[in-house]
């Protein structure tokens, strides 16, 4: 597997019609029996949140996609795992699959506002961050957290893994499984950060951090446990959805068991 070389200086691959995307994304949700929750933003904006929750299932699991507006493999792996109806029957699930609508409009890492929305976290500029984080501070403690992404300049797939309390992980079986049918990333620093085998455990408070990502703010208050996923966006479209739907998969079906 070959890179396409498509990205000079930025994302420049395939992209999607995200209003088709977006009323896929309802349409299939509503078709298998999903709850579909619109968060009003303070512009009049406003973006759906999926949920299925079951009183009985112990454990409730979190996924989010599209904080990008450049990654587009993100809110095309939940379409298709909401189309295959991949996920764990005992648990409940909280997805967010499109947060940056007008970034993907203007295939543009930022919102129309020119807010990188995965920096937003601390500070609540954008009128989507804090919509999201007011329906999150009303939903229960999750047992992981999983947020999908793309990396434009990477050689293959990788991942964050915010782990404060050292519980047991399954980032290398994810890795172990995606070799198969992925390139991923080998090298011993990926962002300027210690990795080894496509893993990074960075140990950060983030409380000494000017600016967050969702995942900063999911492990400070909704989560003791966070996995970024990141594809290489300069591989086929179809390759990083396969990719990341399988990730998502067995992380998924790993912490619901």
């Amino acid at each position: 597997m070959q890179p396409l070389r498509r990205n000079l200086g930025a994302y420049c691959g395939e992209r999607i019609h995200v209003e088709a995307v977006q009323a896929a994304l309802i349409s299939v949700a509503e078709k298998k029996g999903w709850e579909i929750d619109w968060l009003e933003c303070d512009d009049s904006d406003r973006f759906p949140v999926i949920t299925r929750v079951s009183e009985k299932a112990s454990q409730r699991l979190y996924v989010s996609a599209g904080i990008h507006g450049d990654e587009p493999a993100g809110p095309m792996t939940i379409l298709r795992l909401l189309r295959d109806d991949c996920w764990p029957r005992d648990a409940s699930l909280w997805l967010c699959p499109l947060l940056n609508y007008s970034g993907f409009q203007r295939n543009s890492r930022e919102d129309k506002q020119g807010i990188d929305l995965n920096r937003d976290y601390r500070h609540r500029i954008s009128p989507r961050v804090r919509a999201h984080i007011r329906w999150l501070e009303s939903t229960p403690r999750f047992e992981v957290g999983l947020h999908l992404h793309e990396d434009w300049e990477s050689t293959g797939f990788y991942l964050y893994e915010l782990n404060p309390r050292d519980r047991p992980t399954f980032g290398e079986r994810v890795i172990q499984g995606l070799s198969r049918i992925c390139p991923i990333d080998t090298a011993e620093q990926i962002d300027g950060r210690p990795a080894k085998n496509g893993i990074l455990r960075p140990q950060i408070d983030p409380a000494s951090q000017q600016e967050w990502p969702e995942a900063f703010f999911m492990v400070q208050e909704k989560t003791d446990l966070s996995y970024t996923l990141e594809s290489p966006s300069d591989y086929p479209l179809e390759l990083r959805v396969n990719a990341m739907s399988l990730a998502v998969r067995t992380l998924l079906e790993a912490y619901a068991a």
